[in-house]
């Protein structure tokens, strides 16, 4: 049975001006690689995540390419120095063109 994809992401809300942060990202994820049979035989098709994407306040700041071999509900994790408040935009991007969303504020103070 298929389940939506669910991203999550957990960061601070919180930093001061040029901090360093650690930004955690999963999504949950079947990953179905196209190399597995149903129960009659037939391929299960191809269904993977294939590119994840991070924005700051419109800006481009992390892209990864994902190919077969990603495990199911795929982690991703990174720093980035947040110079202002804004918002961050997370993207991740599916073999059929599916795109699922996540986004989170944070507050330079």
């Amino acid at each position: 049975m298929t389940t939506q994809p669910t991203p999550r992401v957990r960061m601070p809300a919180t930093a001061k001006a040029g901090e360093v942060v650690e930004v955690k990202t999963l999504i949950s994820h079947e990953m179905e690689s196209g190399q597995r049979k149903d129960k009659d035989g037939k391929l299960i098709p191809r269904k993977i995540i294939k590119q994840f994407t991070a924005t700051f306040n419109g800006k481009e700041i992390m892209k990864a390419d994902w190919h077969g071999a990603i495990s199911a509900n795929p982690y991703q994790s990174f720093f980035v120095r947040v110079p202002e408040s804004g918002t961050f935009v997370f993207s991740w991007t599916d073999d059929d063109g599916s795109v699922y969303k996540a986004e989170q504020k944070v507050t330079v103070g």
